[in-house]
């Protein structure tokens, strides 16, 4: 009897190490079924480099080809890019086509017109799919205007005819190049003065209770003219910058009022307008009250269910060195099926002395990469033209931007900024997944996505003086490479 007991008892150890053994293999082919089953050994690598005080921009540097991996050392300077981790889906890049850019752009040649055109928008140039504008007047317009006449709360008096001079073309011509891939969206500045408490444009004030359902409708009417007019209209934001009572057009939203202007009125109205398909971002300002906006708005469930994501611009803390990357991974990590969208940067105190600053460039290349790496999935620039008083601006808020036109002169002045952009946005395209990328020391700042074709595209910037030599390493593969002082790279493989 005890010895068919010890039977028993070894034939269930025997079938429990077999289902114990077909549980790990399970696992094990589980993990390996997520891994990529392309290797990059002797797998051809471009290099294409803007580097401060050269000639190089967007200039192909270096061929190589993946040779093996070699454990990395102290000392030694590694990027290291793992394929089979990817996250968000990048929506594209782009920039602001505002009154002002329309209205500089109008005193160019054809020539200089069309150049203009193909260096942002053609496949050629720097690929932009984004773009967006003011729902009426911003800061960046020759004088406020609104499209409807004042007192006109029923919008019986809407219409663009102001926008059919300079901003309609130009925004035609661009959604041209651009095809399918285009994110067409807009932003309004403040509701016209008699909706408001400060009965103003201009210096904040707040939008009348009894004029939320008329103000609603006001974005219906915007989508439906744009829309007319054949250009696609992908989504708007609620308020820009709702927390900043500025000298120029200006509107303020606390959390909860902007949150209940959506749930309440804004959304609804775009539901019942057929217009339920268009993205709403919230909050609009910057990364330093991010988290509360996102809080209160995506806490609520009969708000969130309007927000597609929430966008941000990058004016905090700038000049306290701390851009407040964190509080977009925490946003990212607490709501993880809402979007994070960069909506708006400049750099500020226009000097015409300063066009070719490096620092402009270096700080547009660490707010993309660092912004990508917090889980963001698209970036706007602010205005693609200004003058060369870094205009027209209704308030002397004057500004740069990637692309200057000297109106005495007719010629267009391509600033380094318009290079460190194109690192992301010639490369990168509409539908990658980015790619874990970490570096083994803060000298280089990286980032990387994928193709849908399967093409590996990491960028890399170093914003020390001196060059720096490192490696990138992926999987069983690695390629050693250099990278100048005050440069931008981008890695095709």
């Amino acid at each position: 009897m005890k010895k068919f007991f010890s039977i028993l008892v070894l034939l269930f150890v025997i079938s429990a190490c077999n289902n114990s053994k077909k549980e790990l293999l399970a696992t094990a082919n589980t993990e390996e079924e997520g891994k990529t089953t392309v290797s990059f050994l002797e797998k051809d690598l471009k290099v294409y480099t803007t580097a401060k005080d050269t000639d190089l921009k967007h200039a192909l540097t270096n061929e190589v080809t993946f040779t093996s991996y070699n454990q990395p050392h102290e000392g030694e300077i590694s990027i290291f890019v793992n394929p089979d981790k990817t996250f968000q889906e990048f929506l594209g890049i782009g920039g602001a086509i505002t009154d002002a850019s329309a209205e500089v752009f109008a005193t160019l040649s054809a020539e200089k017109q069309n150049q203009l055109l193909q260096s942002y928008f053609g496949a050629e140039g720097n690929n932009y799919n984004i773009l967006r504008t003011s729902i009426h007047s911003c800061d960046f317009s020759s004088a406020s205007h609104t499209y409807v006449e004042e007192g006109d709360a029923e919008l019986k008096t809407f219409s663009i005819e102001h926008d059919r001079e300079f901003r309609l073309p130009m925004i035609k011509r661009a959604a041209s190049i651009i095809g399918d891939d285009m994110v067409f969206y807009a932003s309004p500045w403040s509701p016209p003065a008699f909706m408001k408490t400060n009965n103003n444009m201009l210096q904040g004030g707040k939008l009348l209770p009894q004029y939320n359902q008329a103000w609603a409708n006001y974005y219906v009417k915007f989508i439906e003219a744009y829309e007319a007019e054949g250009l696609p209209v992908w989504g708007l934001t609620i308020q820009n910058e709702p927390m900043a009572v500025q000298r120029w057009e200006s509107c303020i939203y606390t959390a909860e009022e902007e949150r209940d202007f959506l749930k309440n009125f804004l959304g609804p109205t775009l539901e019942k307008a057929g217009m339920g398909d268009k993205n709403v971002v919230v909050w609009d300002h910057n990364r330093d009250l991010i988290s509360h906006r996102a809080n209160t708005i995506f806490d609520d469930p009969e708000a969130a269910k309007y927000a597609w994501g929430i966008g941000f611009h990058w004016y905090e803390t700038w000049a306290g060195g701390n851009p407040m990357y964190d509080n977009l991974k925490n946003i990212k990590e607490s709501y993880p099926t809402k979007n994070l969208l960069f909506t708006e940067g400049c750099q500020e105190a226009f000097d015409a002395n300063e066009y070719h600053r490096w620092t402009n460039a270096e700080r547009y290349g660490n707010s993309m990469i660092n912004d990508f790496n917090s889980g963001v999935v698209g970036w706007t620039d602010w205005n693609i033209l200004l003058d060369e008083t870094g205009g027209p601006n209704h308030v002397g808020n004057l500004c740069f931007a990637p692309v200057h036109a000297d109106t005495k002169t007719g010629e267009l002045i391509y600033t380094p900024t318009y290079y460190y952009i194109g690192h992301f946005s010639k490369f990168i395209n509409k539908g990658a997944l980015r790619v874990s990328t970490t570096s083994s020391r803060s000298t280089l700042e990286s980032t990387t996505f994928k193709n849908g074709d399967g093409e590996m595209v990491t960028v890399v910037m170093n914003k020390t003086d001196n060059p720096v030599a490192f490696k990138l390493i992926i999987e069983d593969s690695q390629v050693e490479l250099s990278i100048p002082s005050r440069a931008m790279q981008t890695i095709i493989y």
